[in-house]
């Protein structure tokens, strides 16, 4: 049963090898932490423009490498989805007027719609979301 969401930046720490955040995650029960699709766009939109920026061959080699590593990692993790509810709570969301990026909107609406905990160091902008609950497994 999913239990945590993991923002985009606890994965970027996670595939960093950030050593708190890597042994919070296997603390926790097999198939309770997930990833979602906002957040696997993130880290995809950036693996592609990092490539498109590749100068030589070399740093294509490397940049290659890094997207094929990062999608193994994001194979590891349950997907919670963007459905008809996410976007119900999206919608809301949007109605508050809160000032945060429209992503990490569609993440708190997507942990509100499933009940899930969102594990983020962005207090700053996920605590404006009334009911969503946070934690920050990099401490």
């Amino acid at each position: 049963m999913l239990r945590y969401l993991l923002d985009t930046d606890h994965l970027t720490l996670l595939e960093h090898q950030h050593p708190v955040v890597s042994r919070n995650i296997r603390q926790q029960p097999q198939g309770t932490v997930a990833l979602c699709a906002v957040t696997i766009e993130e880290s995809l939109r950036g693996r592609l423009a990092a490539i498109a920026q590749a100068r030589d061959g070399p740093q294509r080699i490397k940049r290659y490498a890094t997207l094929l590593a990062s999608l193994a990692l994001l194979q590891q993790f349950p997907i919670a989805p963007y459905d008809q509810s996410a976007e119900n709570e999206s919608q809301a969301i949007r109605k508050l007027r809160l000032p945060m990026g429209t992503r990490a909107q569609k993440i708190a609406a997507i942990a509100l719609a499933h009940r899930l905990t969102v594990v983020t160091r962005n207090r700053s902008d996920f605590a404006r979301i009334p009911g969503l609950s946070l934690v920050d497994w990099s401490v």
